[in-house]
């Protein structure tokens, strides 16, 4: 018997082994179609291979056509946003840009309210400010005598004629700051200012007497003067030289003011309840006072500050009046 050396046997158990491989690699590359591509596909590509095959078998198709074409790789999905959302976010900043594009070019961007309210045209506000004073007028000339028998027409009155004046500077305020002008605003806003108080002082006038027409004559004087004065200036191009100034504002202002307490007082409070002090000064008044059953419960002692305001307000009324006819003054001689 005849022994194999160690060395020997090592040698001849590669070489089996090596030729074992070589015959199992030249026998599946005859059954397969493509070793290639199997060696790329591997495990989860021949699953692959197989649902394609078995897809286009049951559309009729022809299998081998597709079998040495390699397997594209399957498309990488996209997040993007569902179309609903996308058009339902679109719709929403178009109804916010919509009545913001009718603002000035200066305007600020959208805040919290123009931003709850899109819809709302928030261009016209300062017009419906203005056209809410006119209407405030009938009611407050109504409210000043009918019901005869009406408990709170004081504060009631007074609360009327207040949120008119601010309404005065909330629309003006707006139309600055969203950089918008109307041509019929300009002109009612005048003019709504002017008819809200001159109906306020005619009616205090016939409460109090002369106390309080006089200063009411003197304002509603300059008023009509001032406005046939910037008329006049207008129409020779030189109304800029007339435009309402500082005075002006501060005037407005005290006369809104000294109304506003005036109307506070109730109808029963007269000059009586007015207390003089050495100076001849209207002093803040008596501490109350019972005149035709009616209680006159402190308000009284705001009678007379609010008639110093109102003095206040014209003797403001005869100086800015001044200014403005001295800068028109050149014109109306002829001498420009």
């Amino acid at each position: 018997m005849k022994f194999v050396t160690p060395r020997r046997s090592s040698l001849l158990m590669m070489y089996a082994s090596v030729t074992i491989f070589l015959s199992s690699s030249v026998m599946s590359s005859s059954f397969s179609p493509s070793t290639s591509s199997f060696a790329r596909l591997g495990r989860h590509g021949i699953s692959g291979v197989i649902r394609e095959k078995r897809s286009l078998f049951l559309r009729g198709g022809d299998i081998e056509s597709h079998t040495d074409s390699p397997l594209a790789s399957p498309p990488l999905e996209t997040s993007s946003p569902p179309l609903e959302a996308t058009s339902s976010q679109d719709q929403a900043k178009e109804l916010i840009a919509l009545p913001n594009s009718k603002l000035g070019p200066n305007a600020p961007p959208p805040g919290f309210l123009r931003t709850l309210f899109p819809s709302f045209p928030w261009h016209l506000l300062p017009n419906y400010l203005t056209y809410a004073r006119c209407l405030s007028i009938p009611l407050f000339l109504i409210l000043s005598y009918y019901p005869v028998n009406f408990p709170h027409r004081a504060p009631t009155l007074s609360a009327i004629f207040a949120l008119s004046s601010i309404t005065d500077w909330w629309d003006g305020f707006l139309a600055r700051r969203w950089d918008i002008t109307s041509p019929f605003g300009a002109f009612l806003d005048p003019v709504a200012d002017k008819l809200m108080v001159s109906t306020a002082l005619i009616i205090l006038s016939g409460r109090y007497g002369g106390i309080v027409a006089i200063p009411s004559s003197i304002i509603l004087a300059r008023e009509v003067g001032v406005s046939a004065l910037r008329e006049w200036m207008a129409q020779r191009g030189k109304r800029d030289s007339v435009k309402v100034g500082m005075q002006g504002k501060v005037k407005a202002a005290l006369t809104m003011m000294s109304i506003s307490i005036l109307l506070c007082v109730p109808e029963g409070v007269g000059l009586d309840s007015l207390g003089w002090t050495k100076l001849g000064v209207l002093a803040t008044g008596g501490a109350g006072n019972v005149v035709e059953g009616v209680k006159n419960v402190g308000l009284a002692r705001v009678l007379g500050p609010s008639l110093i305001l109102l003095f206040m307000s014209a003797v403001i009324t005869v100086t800015s009046g001044w200014v403005y006819l001295k800068a028109a003054l050149p014109v109306l001689l002829g001498e420009e």
